[in-house]
């Protein structure tokens, strides 16, 4: 019974992690459309209160190993729930921009913290046959929240500071997650000094045979930073594994595909509003399934049959958007700045396929740019808002002092004029013409999105769990996700300037060739981690060289 309760209460920690996660990545493209107004943000502005919660989260990628390895993976949790806590009070009672920036700071902080506690926690915590199961729970928490965050953006949006529901909302779960997390034991694994809810004697969820053969880890080795990249217990090629995988994450161009969702809708025919919602709504929903469908294989099929599956679905699918797009180009969305002053929104009717920046003013469902930006995992791209949001943004950024009727009048001529430019979508092809492409293009972009939340989503992190030593997991998970951090932002930024060096179609054929590179280095590299301990899992790579 008492086992039954902590894999209940594991579950539970692991998606609600998870939730907040999304929450707080998907919560600001909403919040977004309100702050500019009551704060008179400019596009600069925009984008640092979007890269706040970047800068936060990199700098918990650099110092949250080593709280996670010498405080212990639950106390690192709780003590991310409560700098949440303030980060969401300071944020719902925010009277400045600056408070605002701070708040998203310490909220980016936290939940970096968090995403690498919680993963690491609960595959220490449960049985090596549920540990692919519950690890995933993370991932799928992530989709949901980032779906919620929509569907509260989308009640609030009319609601006067409706902001600050929207950030203070994400108190609920963080509360409910440090509560769960009370009624958990101590890790089976400590450092140096055992907790007092170990000495009260542990609820263990492996068997007894399990404990018998030894497969509860003992901390018996204490391992520096720098052994990382040295061969003792072979951990540079675990290094390269981990920090593989994250990059291969990113390099297949997952923020990017998606940064093109709205696009791809509007071309197929979803006009107005409803391009929007379907792009953010309809990919969230598929990327919830696929992730559901990810935790149910993950300890049936394994990782490494996931990881190469999707890699070969999301390589076939980019490169067929890099065929369609060569014969029905796509438009390219422009910078912020390009359309700060109010007159150069007219410019929209150049380029009909712009990321429907008008609509999303008049919408409070965040533009499908942002819509499911997030999902690398933790660490994912909550970047792809460096250059998204703002291509969003260009319609509404109007002078500080106008009113929000002005401002509202103002959108919904734009969104006229755009909406009449419509005919000829593609520089003068007729609509019908490149339709079958269109659609082929929005079906491999789905594909896509599935793929990646079946398989580098889920994935990646399960085996950065699973991987490295317990003295020095935590270390070894941040070290990783700073790079994922890092790359997500590379990524992001040299976006719009590489399309303009060699072209969309060239652009999604080398994410397509970074995927069959992806396939190949995860059969070479990647070790099957499957009903595995964690125990086992260390000794197969101590022994391999």
């Amino acid at each position: 019974g008492r086992g039954l309760l902590v894999l209940l209460l594991s579950a539970t920690v692991s998606l609600l992690g998870g939730l907040i996660f999304g929450y707080e990545l998907g919560v600001i493209s909403g919040a977004l459309l309100q702050l500019q107004i009551d704060f008179h943000l400019s596009c600069f502005k925009q984008e640092v209160l979007v890269s706040a919660l970047l800068i936060g989260a990199l700098l918990a990628s650099l110092v949250g190993g080593i709280l996670i390895d010498r405080y212990g993976r639950r106390r690192a949790i709780l003590v991310s729930n409560l700098v949440l806590l303030v980060g969401s009070l300071v944020l719902t009672l925010a009277r400045s921009f600056l408070g605002l920036v701070i708040g998203r700071m310490t909220v980016g902080f936290a939940i970096s913290v968090s995403s690498m506690a919680c993963c690491i926690y609960v595959s220490e915590m449960v049985a090596a046959h549920q540990r692919g199961l519950l690890v995933s729970l993370y991932e799928a928490g992530i989709t949901v929240g980032i779906l919620l965050s929509y569907a509260l953006n989308y009640i609030f949006a009319d609601v006067d500071e409706g902001w600050r529901y929207m950030f203070g909302l994400a108190i609920a779960p963080t509360a409910m997650q440090f509560l769960s997390i009370l009624f958990l034991p101590v890790n089976p694994i400590k450092l140096s000094s055992w907790d007092s809810d170990c000495q009260k004697g542990l609820i263990q969820l492996q068997d007894i045979e399990d404990k018998a053969v030894g497969k509860w880890e003992p901390y018996k080795k204490d391992y520096s930073f720098l052994d990382l990249f040295r061969t003792r217990d072979n951990m540079r090629r675990r290094t390269l594994v981990g920090l593989g995988l994250v990059l291969f994450q990113q390099f297949t161009g997952q923020p990017n595909v998606l940064g093109y969702a709205s696009k791809i809708f509007h071309s197929v025919g979803f006009q107005s509003n409803s391009s929007a919602i379907l792009a953010s709504v309809g990919l969230g929903a598929i990327k919830v399934v696929a992730t559901l469908i990810a935790m149910a294989f993950a300890d049936k099929a394994g990782r490494r049959v996931l990881l190469m599956a999707g890699c070969v679905v999301m390589a076939i699918s980019v490169t067929t958007i890099s065929l369609t797009s060569r014969i029905a180009p796509l438009a390219v969305a422009r910078d912020c700045k390009a359309a700060a002053d109010p007159n150069g929104s007219h410019s929209l009717t150049q380029h009909p396929l712009t990321p429907l920046s008008s609509q999303s003013a008049v919408s409070p469902i965040p533009p499908a740019l942002d819509a499911v930006r997030s999902q690398a995992d933790p660490g994912f791209a909550a970047t792809r808002s460096l250059t998204k949001v703002f291509t969003s943004t260009q319609s509404r950024e109007v002078a500080p002092d106008s009113s929000l009727t002005q401002k509202r009048g103002f959108v919904g001529q734009s969104k006229r004029e755009t909406v009449a430019s419509t005919g000829p979508p593609f520089g003068g092809a007729p609509w019908a013409e490149h339709m079958v492409l269109n659609w082929i293009t929005l079906l491999s972009m789905m594909a896509f999105v599935s793929a990646f939340s079946v398989g580098f989503g889920p994935m990646t992190w399960l085996v950065l769990s699973e991987i490295y030593p317990a003295g020095i997991r935590g270390r070894a998970f941040a070290f990783c996700n700073s790079f994922n951090w890092a790359a997500n932002l590379l990524i992001s930024l040299s976006f719009l300037d590489l399309i303009d060096a060699i072209g969309f179609s060239w652009m999604f054929l080398l994410y397509g060739l970074m995927g069959v590179m992806a396939v190949i280095f995860i059969y070479l590299f990647v070790p099957e981690t499957k009903g595995q301990s964690l125990e086992e899992i260390d000794q197969q790579f101590s022994r391999k060289r």
